[in-house]
């Protein structure tokens, strides 16, 4: 009962209140902030990334100006999604359980890991790598678990999220981050066989082939190990900054 009373404080007291004699215009309001934030959202993706747009950014801020220009922007936007989630009228799904808070708080760490392990390395299969013509299909890495890494992470973290929020708007938030990570990898996969040619059957064979054992090379594996638990505490503390529910506190009796 305990739990259940903190998560509730902390779910559902910092929404915004407005004064009654106001209270049936602002839930429109709300709902309209909400779809705008999606549009927006799906415009960044679908727009920004693929030309003519990309390739004119690209020669204007340089490959790793534009990387990092709409890195920023995306963590932007989703700030905006999360926020216009939290301030939609509340409209109940399913009921909220204790044993639900567990669900991302488990599933947090390792998405952290795999972020960790998947940003920056060589990967031609997907985005978020670097040096691709460095990649050694006997040595994939993380990718030789999975080619999408960055997309698996915020298909679990959509997922994990989902279940202790049972209300309309989060769950229209997280289902369709996890339906936009599964449709992302396919329509990447398309893309890169386009790019790589007869290159992408052969890699991923390659990779299928390589058997034997790699060696670790313990300075890096546990630069990024460390790495992704740095992440996973400190998306900890500050989730109460910008979603207003503090994970902690509502696993404590």
């Amino acid at each position: 009962m305990t739990i259940k009373v903190m998560y509730i404080e902390g779910a559902a007291w910092f929404r915004s209140r407005v004064p009654e004699e106001s209270a049936p215009a602002m839930p429109s309001l709300n709902w309209l902030n909400f779809i705008a934030a999606f549009l927006v959202f799906f415009a960044s993706h679908m727009v920004l990334v693929r030309p003519p747009v990309r390739p004119v950014l690209v020669a204007l801020l340089s490959p790793r100006g534009f990387s990092l220009c709409y890195s920023l922007l995306s963590l932007a936007i989703l700030w905006w999604l999360i926020v216009a989630a939290r301030d939609a009228p509340y409209v109940a799904l399913w009921s909220w359980e204790p044993w639900q808070t567990f669900v991302p708080v488990l599933m947090m760490l390792p998405v952290c890991l795999i972020l960790a392990f998947g940003i920056g390395v060589p990967n031609p299969f997907s985005f978020g790598g670097r040096h691709n013509n460095r990649f050694d299909p006997e040595r994939p890495g993380i990718v030789g678990l999975m080619r999408h890494p960055i997309l698996v992470a915020a298909f679990l973290w959509s997922v994990a999220h989902v279940v202790p929020n049972g209300d309309l708007a989060h769950v229209i938030l997280f289902g369709t981050f996890a339906v936009f990570s599964l449709a992302g990898m396919k329509l990447i996969d398309r893309r890169k066989q386009r790019d790589l040619g007869m290159a992408w059957p052969a890699l991923v064979a390659d990779i299928k082939r390589s058997s034997r054992p790699a060696k670790v090379n313990w300075q890096p594996f546990l630069s990024r190990a460390t790495a992704g638990l740095v992440l996973y505490v400190v998306l900890a503390v500050a989730h109460p900054l910008f979603t207003g529910v503090d994970p902690v506190a509502t696993l404590m009796p």
